[in-house]
């Protein structure tokens, strides 16, 4: 009878990990086959969270609510349009820099296939057959690369339509959206939903204005360092850098490998240059994570690094970089829903990190208190 009993609690747990299994399988499935619905919602949702604060100031001082939506959808429109005309008209300076790198590639690709016939024995149409031969193709397949870029313009122009379309109808629909929520919980859970719901918006809004206050800071932290060291076209590698902040830890090293690059081939270079210029962004990342994070974006998501790099990941291969871009502030927001929710609380306690014990307030507590006193 034991024996039984005991067969029967492994057979439901086997069971128990299945359905998680499962469940997980067809989320992450289902969210990579809706990319195309789910994606622009997704950002206007997080959009509508970052202007709802505005929203509701324009409102209270007598703005009909689709005015103030829309000049507040207006403002973030111009804003990242002149972010794209100023890394344009940077980028139209660039001819003569990237002809350099296009030079040093036919370099490098001249030793590598040096290298290979030397170390292999090939002939010297074997090792241009074996090193370019996708590269020959290249007119064959031109027609299908102007098609693929138009392709992609056309879903970025879709895309960008969408989201302003969602942020719009999310924004003027808020209450509608907070009454339909509160009709479908029960009567006892009405009032920890709408603590759910604040603190979703709080931690979104939070974290995403944070995040642009620390992006303007480090684009100009970058230009007046990148200036110091003497690269060119320090105003677009800064803006470039910085603004590829939104996507963590991949964002910054891109940016920081082409700023070298640029360094390595532009005809003044220099060995104190390079140097200067990876000492620039090592200074600016240490002032970013020990300066700018607490004091600017703080805590509103504490997330355990181990999850932050997972949803990271999970992110690129479900929706690609714009997955990058939505996993922290998706998963911050998942952890606000655990940890308000009895039975998932250790699964809120599994994805942020242990608050440390209290003591005195550290130097970048007090100048914290400082700012938002002030």
């Amino acid at each position: 009878m034991a024996q039984h009993s005991n067969y029967s609690m492994s057979s439901n747990k086997l069971y128990r990990i299945v359905h998680i299994l499962l469940f997980l399988v067809l989320l992450f499935g289902g969210l990579y086959y809706a990319k195309l619905f789910l994606m622009p919602a997704v950002f206007g949702v997080l959009f509508s969270m970052l202007l709802l604060p505005k929203v509701k100031w324009l409102e209270s001082k007598g703005v009909p609510s689709p005015l103030a939506i829309l000049l507040c959808i207006f403002v973030v429109f111009i804003i990242f349009s002149g972010i794209f005309m100023l890394i344009g008209w940077q980028l139209t300076g660039l001819s003569d820099e990237i002809s350099q790198v296009s030079k040093a590639f036919d370099n490098a690709m001249r030793h590598l296939k040096d290298f290979i016939r030397e170390t292999i024995g090939l002939s010297r149409r074997e090792t241009d057959k074996l090193v370019e031969g996708p590269q020959n193709q290249t007119s064959e397949n031109a027609p299908k690369i102007v098609a693929g870029i138009l392709g992609v313009l056309s879903n970025m122009v879709t895309n960008i339509v969408l989201i302003i379309v969602y942020t719009f109808l999310f924004l003027y629909m808020r209450s509608h959206f907070k009454k339909f929520v509160l009709k479908v919980v029960k009567e006892e859970n009405k009032e920890k939903t709408t603590k759910i719901m604040k603190d979703s918006i709080v931690v979104a809004h939070g974290y995403i204005s944070g995040m642009v206050k620390m992006i303007v800071s480090i684009i100009i932290l970058y230009m007046i360092g990148l200036s110091i060291t003497g690269v060119k076209h320090p105003i677009l590698f800064a803006t470039l850098t910085g603004t590829l902040e939104i996507i963590p830890f991949v964002g910054n090293l891109t940016g920081a490998t082409l700023t070298v690059i640029m360094a390595l081939v532009q005809d003044d270079t220099s060995l104190a240059m390079v140097l200067g210029v990876i000492s620039v962004f090592i200074l600016v990342q240490f002032i970013q994570a020990y300066l700018l994070e607490p004091i600017i974006v703080g805590s509103e998501i504490n997330l355990n690094p181990f999850f932050t790099i997972i949803a990271l990941v999970l992110g690129q291969i479900v929706w690609g970089i714009s997955g990058m871009i939505l996993a922290l502030p998706m998963l911050g927001i998942i952890k606000i829903l655990c940890d308000n929710i009895e039975p998932l609380k250790p699964y809120g306690f599994l994805f942020g990190e242990e608050k440390p014990k209290k003591k005195e307030p550290g130097f970048i507590e007090k100048l914290k208190r400082k700012f938002s006193k002030s």
